[in-house]
C-alpha cells in the first residue's frame, strides 16, 4: 500500500471520504486530524492513488494487520496498537451526540417537544473546563476498559493531544467530562455516580460537538 505524505493529497482524500459518509467513517476521523496538526501522530495508506479502493489509518511506522471490509465499494480500517475491541463503541465521527439526538440537540441549545428552541447550560454551581494530566487515574479508573498501565498510558495520550470537554464544580474538581480520540470519536464520557441526573452530560456533549463542527468535524447523533 501507499503512505499519503502530499499535503495536497491529503486534503483531496478528505474530500472523497467526506463525500462517501457514512461508509467512510472508520478512517475520516483520523485523515481530518491528520490534515489538522496531526496530533496522534498518525499516517495513511491507500492501494493505490488516486483511484483508491481501501484505506487504512494507523499510527506512524506500524506493520499493517490488514484491512477490514466496511460496506460497498471502498474498504477502510482504523488501527491503534492499543485500543481494546469495542472501546470505541461510540461508532461515530467528532461526537456521537447520543441522547442529545434523540432531543434534536444542536450547538448549545435544543428543540423541546412544541418545537420550542431552549438553551442547555451547565447547573448552578457547575462550569465548563478541561481536564488536567493529574486527572489521568480518574479516567482510567472510571473508562470500561481501563484499570491497567497500558491503559492509562493510552487515556494521558488522548488528554494530552486531543480535544476534551470537562465539567467542574465549585472547587474545580471534574463531575462529568468527553474524551475524543485519533479517529475523532468519542472514547470516554462519563458523570460522577453522584452527580448524575442532573444534566451534565448533555452540556458536555453539546459543547464538545460545537467544538468538534467549528473545526470541521461533522457530528452524528
Amino acid at each position: 500500500m501507499q503512505i499519503l505524505t502530499c499535503p495536497a493529497q491529503l486534503q483531496r482524500l478528505e474530500g472523497i471520504l467526506r463525500k462517501s459518509l457514512p461508509l467512510a467513517l472508520p478512517v475520516f476521523g483520523a485523515v481530518l486530524n491528520i490534515n489538522r496538526g496531526n496530533p496522534g501522530q498518525f499516517e495513511v495508506l491507500v492501494d493505490k492513488w488516486p483511484e483508491f479502493g481501501a484505506v487504512l489509518a494507523r499510527p506512524s511506522g506500524e506493520v499493517a494487520r490488514g484491512v477490514t471490509r466496511c460496506p460497498g465499494t471502498c474498504r477502510a480500517c482504523s488501527e491503534h496498537p492499543w485500543v481494546p475491541p469495542g472501546a470505541r463503541s461510540w461508532g461515530a465521527l467528532g461526537l456521537d451526540l447520543g441522547v442529545l439526538g434523540a432531543l434534536g440537540s444542536t450547538a448549545l441549545g435544543f428543540v423541546g417537544p412544541w418545537g420550542h428552541w431552549g438553551a442547555l447550560w451547565p447547573a448552578p454551581g457547575v462550569r465548563v473546563g478541561s481536564l488536567r494530566p493529574s486527572h489521568v487515574d480518574l479516567l482510567n479508573d472510571t473508562w470500561p476498559y481501563g484499570g491497567n498501565a497500558r491503559s492509562r498510558r493510552y487515556l494521558a495520550e488522548i488528554l494530552g493531544r486531543f480535544p476534551q470537554v470537562c465539567l467542574q464544580d465549585g472547587s474545580g474538581q471534574p463531575v462529568a467530562w468527553v474524551l475524543t480520540d485519533h479517529f475523532g470519536t468519542g472514547t470516554h464520557s462519563y458523570t460522577l455516580p453522584e452527580q448524575r441526573r442532573r444534566g451534565h452530560m448533555q452540556v458536555a456533549l453539546t459543547v464538545a460537538a460545537q467544538r468538534a463542527q467549528a473545526r470541521g468535524f461533522p457530528t452524528f447523533g
